[in-house]
């Protein structure tokens, strides 16, 4: 019995994650479905996507996708939100608890601050692309227009998605860092504890210890698994 015949490959199989990616805005926006743009084009490349799920990029964006990867046309899909003018955050000075909140979902660190400080948001590299509105406790985040009338690409230049896409790295890698630091702290504070046992152990009783001591190399191998399971910071991949 002959084996059944492999699919036939997509009409987009030649078309490159790299070059998906390069025809998206990459304002990390997560409107398409995806955590972000290189997620996004990952999934055109390999078939699991449609081209018209990226309001950001708007009509002109699905066009250059089509052209890249030979499909059609098609409408914008409306379940990811609307075409329409670029936003830039603004933080309404008077009601900013200074929660940091708004940092942590600002995937190109467009907005500065400290804790229980006041945040301000760095216009020339917010993106727009509203992480930071459901994030705020408060609301005291909007985002007006900052591009008159254009829209998707007529709104958002080459130059503007490849500072966008070089600070989301950037983060990226910040984050990745802080998380694995994290969890190197961690194992090394359960370790200590553990190591710490020996000294109490004549002024203890042994159940006792010996209980406490299950505690202790219980979270201490947790601590481990998230060390090693931390993401490797992009630089450092090898």
């Amino acid at each position: 019995m002959k084996s059944a015949a492999p699919p036939p490959a997509p009409p987009w199989h030649h078309a490159s994650v790299d070059a998906i990616d390069a025809a998206l805005p990459q304002t990390q926006c997560t409107r398409c479905g995806y955590p972000d743009c290189r997620s996004y084009a990952e999934a055109i490349a390999s078939g699991k996507a449609p081209i018209n799920r990226c309001p950001p990029g708007g009509a002109e964006g699905i066009v250059r996708l089509a052209a890249l990867t030979g499909t059609p046309v098609l409408p914008l899909d409306a379940s990811c939100g609307s075409e329409g003018p670029r936003g830039v955050a603004l933080i309404d000075e008077a009601w900013c608890i200074g929660c940091t909140l708004c940092l942590d979902a600002c995937p190109v660190d467009a907005i500065l601050g400290a804790h229980k400080r006041m945040h301000t948001v760095i216009a020339d590299v917010c993106n727009g692309c509203a992480l930071c509105l459901p994030a705020c406790p408060v609301d005291c985040i909007s985002m007006p227009p900052a591009s008159g009338s254009a829209t998707g690409w007529q709104a958002w230049g080459g130059a503007q998605a490849a500072q966008s896409q070089t600070r989301y790295r950037l983060h990226q890698l910040r984050v990745a860092r802080g998380d694995k630091e994290h969890a190197a702290e961690m194992v090394a504070k359960a370790a200590a504890k553990l190591a710490d046992l020996a000294a109490h152990s004549q002024h203890t009783d042994p159940a006792a210890l010996d209980r406490k001591r299950a505690v202790i190399e219980a979270a201490l191998a947790r601590a481990r698994a998230r060390a090693e399971a931390a993401p490797v910071p992009p630089q450092e991949e090898v």
